[in-house]
């Protein structure tokens, strides 16, 4: 283990680790067991007490103090190639160097090389120990440039890995220079998910509906590799694109936003409970055009446009300084996923520091918090009018904000902005110009799987991508293929806008279900672009149907395993993985299924199963009350298929009782049936639809008998006895 090499460790944000564009692939060092490869290297890192510096960021924020919110702990490192890791030669003639850093309990892992300098065709992967990896990064990646910052990667140890080509004629280098560690969670993972005060809105709730468009320029910045803040792309005169981008200059404190990271669409997909979004959808590193202490405001320009697949919006402003009516702020509160607040009365004129601020009284709906710092503040024209400051606002105390006015910075801003007045409208880069343009972007409320009903309550987002204000619409629906139902929606819809369609309770029959929904004839007219028209899901139904969980404890390779159910007649029920690797934990898949008698399959791409070379896998299947369907111990090679039967639900597991025992079970046709403190005169075999296949009453109780199934065909039935004032049902299984 290598101590001697570090520099410092610092608590102050200080240059950052950012995210680079990255390639695919998966690395080979996450099969350095099955390679035999020489154990990697580990770098420890000092401990960090994340005591004394949560105290510290408390102290900030009673003091108003909004950010940047720390969230790590920078150590400054001297570790290359040359001093630390390995290498291995592989069979193929790759080289392959390994480094391992251990941070200890950090939530995360972030990074900068000062030297990345990269041959054609290698690769660097960086990978935790629960099989998550990014990369392959490559020459690519940072194109005529020799710095690489990386993002955060959960975990308290993560290792590089670099894979060299045989024959390369010029080596590459890498040089770590810093290292983040990360004492809070910044990646949503056990903690960072409602970090913030439960007073904050998910940027999916319907109150966020209509400033979808304001939400999509919104990105959390990773500021000095440690600290966060928010910021807001800016439109100019030209609506050009330009990746123009406007935080607080007190984000800015002396850092370089050249190794800065903006992290795009980090948002909540549900409004409740809140879920994670997308970690890595990033941009890295901009260039500081203008700030100043006055007003509290940095002008950046990104060093690349954001990627389309990010469909990003760039933010209309607002210069005049006329006061607004009412306010929105969008942001990301201590580091928490994307938030949105509302302030029904109009801002007044305020100062803080001696900057020129537009202050909220108090928040209606919402706060702010560290972290959001630089987040934009709108109008009620979705005009942008300001960056937040500061302020004592909290769910606690929710009054006293402050944001640096626009119209105070914009004499600063004119010459990248532009001089075509006080103000201008959003630019959407992904909406293409038609004049009649509808679209259905999202279909809501229907689950994957339903268990014990068979109704179903969709509804619709539309959203208008035309330039013609949509003021009608034809929508329909379609179940499996069937007739349409359709119908007409009525409103006001602006270009950019979206509106929410209920389309009511629907009744379903159990397997397997398609629903697709279309919109046509806005406006009455010819929709200009049908591309964007239509939408589909699929979900199951089990009405009457049985939880069912598969368990599968995982060994080291979880990549290598997949499973699947399948009914009697092949068709396929639900399928799983495959899974990280290295997390060795146990995996539940919650299933819903009719009765009927299945096969769970699992499968091992390597072919040497999941026990016991590599960790000790097994797998079951239970039932929703406790019972073991499948029992497996994971020593297979490619797969194992494992049968299982759930019972009908005419027979009602509540009026089954202890005291009878049934064995063997599963048996092959004969089997023993023995009551403990009671006797029987009546028994009945039925098969899962309930109906009596065997029936036999004795005029004298018994309290042992053995019955004969041989004539059954193999699957599950249910077994009742009666007497005594007993009625016990017991689920027996005939597999030959």
């Amino acid at each position: 283990m290598n101590r001697l090499l570090l520099l410092f460790a610092a608590a102050a944000c200080t240059p950052s680790c950012v995210a680079q564009l990255s390639f695919g692939g998966m690395p080979i060092a996450l099969k350095a067991e099955k390679l035999h490869l020489a154990k990697v290297p580990v770098v420890e890192l000092p401990a960090v007490d994340p005591a004394p510096l949560l105290a510290e960021d408390a102290a900030r924020a009673a003091a108003g103090i909004k950010g940047p919110f720390r969230f790590g702990v920078n150590h400054g490192t001297d570790l290359g190639m040359e001093n630390s890791g390995n290498w291995s030669i592989l069979a193929d003639g790759t080289r392959l160097w390994r480094l391992q850093l251990h941070c200890p309990q950090a939530y995360s892992i972030n990074f900068v090389l000062d030297a990345f300098i990269m041959p054609a065709g290698a690769k660097l992967f960086v990978h935790n120990e629960a099989g998550q990896w990014l990369g392959a990064f490559t020459r690519e990646s940072a194109p005529g440039r020799t710095l690489l910052g990386v993002t955060q990667l959960a975990g308290d140890r993560v290792t590089l890995s670099y894979e060299e080509p045989a024959g390369t004629a010029v080596p590459g280098r890498l040089h770590l220079s810093q290292v983040t560690h990360a004492y809070r969670d910044v990646l949503g993972g056990a903690k960072g998910l409602n970090d913030s005060g439960p007073c904050n809105n998910n940027t999916s709730c319907p109150e966020g509906d209509p400033w979808q468009q304001e939400i999509s320029a919104v990105a959390m910045i990773t500021v000095g590799g440690s600290g966060l803040c928010t910021g807001t792309l800016l439109n100019n005169c030209a609506s050009d694109g330009t990746p123009y981008f406007l935080t607080a200059n007190h984000c800015v404190q002396g850092d370089n936003p050249a190794t800065w990271s903006f992290r795009f669409n980090w948002e909540s997909p549900t409004c409740t409970p809140t879920t994670n979004g997308p970690v890595n959808q990033t941009v890295s590193g901009a260039l500081l055009l203008e700030n100043s202490p006055g007003s509290d405001v940095a002008l950046l320009q990104l060093d690349d446009m954001p990627p389309a697949a990010y469909e990003v919006y760039y933010s209309g402003w607002d210069a005049s300084g006329t006061m607004p009516t009412s306010q929105t702020g969008i942001h990301h509160p201590s580091g928490d996923i994307k938030k949105i607040s509302f302030d029904y009365d109009g801002a007044v004129h305020g100062t803080m520091s001696g900057a020129d601020c537009w202050r909220i009284m108090a928040w209606d709906d919402g706060t702010t918090e560290p972290g959001s710092s630089g987040s934009g503040l709108w109008n009620q024209d979705h005009r942008l009018i300001g960056q937040l400051y500061g302020g004592q606002a909290s769910c606690n105390n929710n009054v006293n904000d402050y944001y640096g006015r626009f119209d105070v910075s914009f004499p600063l801003l004119t010459d990248w902005l532009g001089g075509c007045g006080d103000g201008v409208d959003g630019y959407d880069p992904n909406l293409a110009v038609y004049a009649l343009d509808a679209s259905v972007t999202a279909i809501n409320g229907i689950e994957a799987n339903y268990c014990n009903t068979g109704i179903i309550s969709p509804a619709i987002t539309i959203k208008n991508f035309g330039t013609t204000t949509l003021t009608q619409l034809m929508y329909s629906h379609v179940l499996d293929g069937g007739s349409p139902v359709t119908a007409i929606w009525n409103g006001s819809l602006a270009s950019g806008a979206t509106a929410q369609i209920s389309l009511g309770d629907i009744n379903v029959g159990n397997g397997g279900h398609t629903f697709s929904v279309s919109c046509s004839a806005p406006n009455g007219g010819a929709d200009e672009h049908t591309a964007n028209d239509a939408k589909s899901t699929s979900f199951t139904v089990a009405n009457p149907g049985f939880p069912v969980d598969i368990l599968i404890t995982l060994d080291n390779y979880g990549s290598e395993t997949t499973w699947t159910v399948t009914g009697d007649t092949g068709a396929e029920q639900s399928s799983g993985g495959p899974y990280a690797d290295f997390s060795q934990g146990l995996v539940t898949e919650e299933l819903c299924l009719p009765a009927g008698c299945y096969v769970f399959t699992i499968m091992d791409q390597y072919g040497d199963g999941i026990c016991c070379s590599y960790g000790m896998g097994d797998f079951q299947v239970v039932s929703g009350n406790g019972a073991v369907l499948v029992d497996g111990d994971g020593d297979f090679e490619d797969s194992a298929d494992a049968p299982f039967c759930i019972e009908a639900s005419a027979i009602a597991e509540s009026e089954a009782q202890g005291g009878m025992a049934v064995f063997p079970n599963p048996s092959t046709g004969r089997l023993d049936v023995m009551l403990a403190g009671w006797q029987a005169g009546s028994l009945r075999v039925r098969d899962m639809a309930g109906r009596v296949l065997l029936h036999e009453r004795s005029q004298v109780n018994w309290a042992r008998r053995t019955i004969d199934l041989a004539l059954l065909a193999d699957g599950c039935y249910a077994l009742e006895v009666e007497g005594d004032g007993h009625r016990t049902v017991q689920r027996i299984v005939l597999q030959r």
